[in-house]
């Protein structure tokens, strides 16, 4: 029988007994109709996962006592997702999405071509959504840790904050040389384990754009003859990654 997972705001790391916030209260208590006793499965963003039984209902939360440690398979590689803000609520679906597939930081930033720009005051309510939905994916899809969603960057800032070493590409649709395939079979990416991509908006990226990427050191890459919607494309990239160099490469 599967527990049910539930995330942690502490790390978890040498905790014996911890409070859940109160938010895990309805669901926990009314949803599931857990009682004093009952097993769940507390995780953070640490990639900290322990079976844990519960041993109070407060107003405050929900007390637990930590028990077994869950281990889970170390990350083959890091992906760090930068994607140019899509219209209406796409975006939505694009972080839900990346972090079901294991995506480890998500970028939203707003490209020369994006149809839609978020007001400064409305910024940080829109992370903290997305922030929301990337828990519940990484929650119900098992995930050691959870997909981090930053606050909105200018677009040299995305290209300054590449980890290095590790692999950059820019998604481009007039790329007539170089393909996902020909980028991921490079020898010089054998053994890299950080993978950083940037995909654009609706109306692709500025030329002016993919000569600063250049510049920066990404390389410009496309998904060949096929043109995927923007809702389509990060998510077709990262499995394609991960098939390649990642989770889905490797048996648990």
């Amino acid at each position: 029988m599967t527990i049910p997972r539930i995330y942690s705001t502490e790390i978890l790391q040498d905790k014996k007994t911890l409070l859940l916030p109160q938010d895990n209260l309805k669901y926990l208590k009314n949803v599931l109709r857990l009682k004093p006793g009952g097993k769940i499965a507390v995780f953070d963003s640490a990639g900290h996962e322990y079976e844990a039984s519960i041993t109070k209902y407060l107003t405050a939360g929900v007390e637990v006592i930590t028990e077994k440690k869950i281990d889970r398979a170390e990350k083959e590689i890091r992906i760090t997702l930068a994607q140019a803000l899509p219209k209406a609520a796409k975006m939505d679906l694009i972080v839900k999405s990346a972090a079901e597939l294991g995506v480890d930081l998500i970028i939203p930033f707003a490209a020369k071509r994006s149809v839609s720009h978020i007001a400064a005051d409305k910024a940080a309510q829109k992370v903290r959504r997305w922030q929301k939905i990337a828990l519940e994916a990484s929650r119900a899809t098992r995930a050691a840790g959870v997909t981090k969603v930053d606050n909105f960057r200018k677009f040299d800032a995305v290209l300054k904050s590449a980890v290095t070493p590790g692999a950059r590409m820019i998604f481009w649709e007039e790329e007539e040389k170089i393909t996902i395939k020909d980028a991921l079979t490079d020898k010089s990416l054998d053994g890299c384990k950080n993978y950083f991509i940037i995909v654009g908006p609706e109306g692709g990226f500025a030329k002016d754009e993919i000569t600063r990427a250049l510049d920066a050191g990404f390389l410009s890459v496309s998904l060949g003859r096929h043109i995927l919607k923007v809702e389509t494309a990060a998510a077709a990239i990262i499995s394609i990654i991960q098939y390649e160099k990642g989770v889905f490469s490797h048996k648990s």
